[in-house]
């Protein structure tokens, strides 16, 4: 199915560089200004000087799909392949070890080179063109517009879980939540399926973000497809969310009851009850 009418995606692309190339310097000044990198983060397994060194390998990964730099995979990935939830476990322990020696003002300084480099080589390359990412499953090809948003997702995020445990400025802006989930969404919630608990499952769901985007979510046996603006059709659930409450709900990092009781976001439609079923059946991203 093409682009909606009336949404322009290399507009859209253009307007994820910019939030991207905007928030990685914003993201390398919070990681040199962390006072104390053994700090609790915002992820309860990992400190604030292990989200950095994650944050290296998420930066490293994505320059090299373009650059070559890095290509030792094989040495990474769990042998057989794995799922994706296995893959990307295995990512994140070996990330630790090998970028988690020299504390969060190196990772400052790391990601702020790569994430330029990352920045210009793609510059001018089409939003369709095809990137190999074998950390979220053998094979896996995704656009250069999924990419950038799932980059521009993990700097905010992320930048979130090191500001918490340092007790420093983040925000997350309610424009950029909507690029991230506009462009990497479509692509990622299906990869992170829990495939076990959708199998026999059939449930439609339309999330409406505030402000877009719109996204038809369909899970039937143990597969989901997610289609941006599509025509009408009848669905089991409607959830209408604000956009940062919405992404930070898809990563985990808020409970799906206290957006709910900020009036955050809704549930509606024949079974609006099962809003909660998202969440479980779509691993975090």
């Amino acid at each position: 199915m093409g682009a909606a009418v009336g949404r322009d995606p290399v507009a859209e692309h253009e307007r994820t560089r910019a939030a991207l190339r905007a928030a990685v310097p914003r993201l390398a000044r919070l990681l040199r200004d962390v006072p104390d990198g053994g700090a609790p983060s915002g992820v309860p397994v990992w400190t604030v000087g292990d989200v950095g060194a994650h944050l290296r390998a998420v930066y490293l990964a994505y320059s090299s799909a373009f650059t070559g730099e890095f290509d030792g995979w094989d040495a990474v990935l769990p042998p057989g392949g794995g799922t994706f939830i296995e893959r990307i476990t295995a990512v994140n322990a070996k990330s630790i070890v090998f970028f988690g020696e020299d504390g969060c003002g190196g990772s400052g300084d790391f990601v702020a080179e790569r994430g330029e480099t990352f920045l210009r080589v793609t510059e001018g390359l089409a939003p369709d063109t095809p990137v190999t990412t074998p950390w979220y499953g053998e094979g896996v090809v995704l656009t250069l517009a999924a990419v950038t948003g799932l980059l521009l997702g993990e700097t905010l995020v992320h930048g979130l879980d090191i500001a918490r445990g340092a007790r420093l400025p983040w925000a997350i802006g309610a424009d950029e939540a909507r690029l991230v989930i506009g462009q990497a969404f479509p692509a990622m919630m299906p990869l992170a399926l829990d495939t076990a608990k959708a199998r026999g499952v059939r449930i439609a769901f339309d999330v409406a973000v505030k402000g877009g985007p719109r996204l038809a979510v369909v899970v039937e046996d143990g597969a989901a497809t997610v289609t941006r603006d599509a025509p009408p059709r009848a669905y089991d659930c409607r959830i209408t969310a604000a956009p940062t409450a919405f992404l930070l709900i898809a990563f985990r990092r808020t409970p799906l009851w206290k957006a709910i009781a900020r009036g955050r976001i809704r549930a509606g439609g024949r079974r609006p009850w099962l809003a909660i079923r998202l969440t479980e059946l779509v691993a975090s991203p």
